[in-house]
């Protein structure tokens, strides 16, 4: 398995097409966590627009070679963004938890992926972001410096630093189906 390093540069940019995530050292002020915030209030409305008018048989198409579908794409977003809220409420009321990871490629392939409609995640998304942004929009100057562990980075991350990751992730992923939009020529599309 190729690591990004080792990666060909157009297999790099397909699968890191607004490049890798920088974890920020500095904690963040609070104008920048309002940026970061308003990313994830947006990301529901720019995850419908990325997907607007695809057919059955473009959302079983893989972003790229031996990428996920961007059914799976789709199907990610809320299931990544629930872990992270957990993540979240855990940091806010317990002394650097230790979270919890969880297999994404192998939750990816569940059966729910292919049977569940696109609007269900869709929903599902929209309803926990409007919950997770209020929750972020309320948090102190000292909560964001909160923390908690991840065991297999083995890094303990800010409340801050993970909203950032977040805020990434989610224009990561509508990356990748707006990219694969652009190079299979399906439709105009708003980015």
């Amino acid at each position: 398995m190729s690591t990004p390093e080792t990666q060909p540069a157009a297999e790099q940019d397909l699968r890191y097409p607004i490049g890798h995530y920088q974890l920020p050292e500095q904690p963040l002020t609070a104008e920048q966590r309002h940026g970061y915030i308003q990313q994830l209030m947006a990301l529901p409305t720019e995850l419908r627009m990325a997907l607007d008018g695809l057919s059955g048989e473009q959302f079983d198409t893989p972003y790229r070679p031996g990428g996920w579908t961007v059914r799976q794409v789709l199907h990610h977003l809320p299931d990544s963004h629930v872990n992270s809220y957990t993540r979240f409420r855990l940091a806010l009321t317990e002394d650097n938890p230790t979270i919890r990871p969880y297999n994404e490629a192998a939750w990816a392939q569940l059966p729910d992926v292919t049977i569940v409609p696109p609007d269900v995640s869709l929903i599902l998304l929209d309803a926990l972001h409007a919950r997770w942004v209020v929750l972020l929009s309320q948090l102190t100057d000292e909560q964001w410096q909160r923390t908690w562990y991840h065991p297999e980075s083995e890094q303990t991350i800010r409340l801050d630093q993970a909203l950032v990751m977040y805020a990434w992730h989610g224009r990561h992923h509508i990356a990748h189906i707006t990219s694969l939009r652009k190079r299979m020529g399906w439709g105009n599309f708003q980015q």
